[in-house]
């Protein structure tokens, strides 16, 4: 396949104005011919969720930037079903870069994975990337770990119906580690407060106490300075259980 044929989709969950994805665009320009479908305003935690109960509205700012008042979610459904024309149907789906991990559970919260997820459910490959950093914005190691993966992805492909949710360490990695979801040691931190009006209203945080090491996670390749590539998918159902449960019908 030519790089001018190559048509690259790129939404994220930070907005259409954040560093992450200005630099993601950029740097995949380098690959083929990018579309943007982004939400208009900071979308983060949003997880797979599909607007239902008010209408979207589609804003376009250029041939190739549209911005959606919804969640990553609907702007990959309506950019695969209402923006582009079908003959211009992307080839991938990259989302992000996100500013900050997804890593472990936290997968499952992410509009950045979320966006990856809904372009492999309708049927174009998804990637999303983030950068494990909380106040750095400086993109130029993940923006050559985008190209690399992105291209290596168009060239060979992905499995069927999976997306890969790419975590990039601060500073230059020292190369990648394909990964399975790990899991956090955190607990849930709600603080409560008054507003001016005296009602109540609450902050949910977390503090968190490391993960759990067992060995080819995603958290243990970026805290020995990986890039960590787990491949994901939709399906939800836990397969080793199966047989355990079946018990219960009889």
């Amino acid at each position: 396949m030519s790089s001018d044929k190559i048509r690259i989709l790129i939404t994220n969950d930070d907005g259409y104005h954040s560093e992450g994805i200005i630099a993601l665009e950029n740097a995949l320009s380098e690959i083929g011919d990018v579309y943007v479908v982004a939400p208009a305003s900071e979308m983060s935690g949003a997880s797979h969720s599909l607007t239902l109960s008010r209408p979207l509205r589609i804003r376009q700012i250029d041939a190739r930037h549209w911005t959606v008042d919804g969640t990553p979610t609907d702007c990959v459904t309506l950019a695969l079903n209402r923006i582009l024309p079908p003959d211009e149907r992307p080839h991938i789906c990259a989302s992000g870069i996100n500013h900050g991990p997804n890593l472990g559970d936290d997968a499952t919260y992410s509009g950045t994975v979320a966006g990856a997820l809904e372009a492999t459910i309708l049927g174009v490959p998804g990637l999303a990337f983030s950068l494990v950093v909380s106040r750095s914005h400086d993109f130029s190691e993940s923006i050559n770990v985008a190209k690399k993966i992105t291209q290596k992805a168009i060239t060979e492909g992905l499995p069927e119906n999976t997306l890969l949710n790419i975590n990039i360490p601060k500073g230059a990695p020292k190369g990648f580690r394909i990964t399975k979801q790990g899991f956090k040691d955190a607990r849930p931190v709600i603080s409560e407060h008054i507003d001016p009006r005296g009602k109540l209203y609450y902050w949910i945080g977390e503090q968190r106490n490391g993960f759990h090491a067992e060995g080819g996670t995603d958290f243990e390749a970026i805290d020995e300075g990986f890039v960590s590539v787990t491949p994901m998918r939709s399906d939800l159902t836990n397969h080793q259980a199966i047989d355990l449960l079946k018990k219960w019908e009889q």
